[in-house]
């Protein structure tokens, strides 16, 4: 992801590589982590988090569905993980204002993907374990290997929005 200053709001691309799952509730801790001054779980510096909290694992698959769920719910959680190094988010929907500048501020970057689709995203995971808070079942934090996995940009490094746009 050393491209996200090229990027510009609606491409699409295809990400291959380590990304994290959290949700409301892995925010909650992540956030109220860094405010206590300890140690994080995961390292935020460059991560990508994608907003998502897959269903039970079929057997014989990777992962359950994993679709994107709707990203405002992690805005009031955003701007600080941004500050810490966070980098890219995925999730469906349009951010707040706070968040669409912090973005900019700290060049990150946010891209959607298909929302309704989570059996077909399924299908890009070739990896997936728990990374940190077990004890919350599906909204424990995932590290999942993704192969071409695909994405719009929603909210480039400039802070230019495809929900700006006519």
């Amino acid at each position: 992801m050393n491209k996200i200053n090229t990027l510009k709001a609606g491409q699409e691309i295809i990400l291959s590589g380590t990304i994290y799952t959290a949700r409301d509730q892995a925010h909650k801790r992540l956030t109220e982590t860094i405010k206590s001054g300890r140690r994080l779980p995961i390292e935020l510096k460059g991560a990508i988090i994608y907003y998502c909290g897959p269903t039970q694992t079929p057997k014989g698959k990777i992962i359950g569905s994993c679709g994107p769920t709707t990203s405002s719910r992690m805005d009031a959680f955003t701007p600080l993980l941004l500050a810490k190094g966070l980098k890219v988010m995925i999730g469906k929907g349009a951010r707040s204002k706070e968040v669409k500048e912090a973005i900019k501020k700290y060049k990150g970057i946010y891209f959607v993907t298909y929302a309704g689709c989570g059996a077909l995203l399924s299908k890009f995971v070739k990896k997936a374990k728990i990374a940190a808070y077990s004890d919350l079942g599906p909204e424990a934090i995932l590290k999942l290997e993704v192969k071409d996995f695909p994405l719009i940009v929603a909210i480039d490094a400039n802070g230019r929005s495809i929900y700006d746009q006519a």
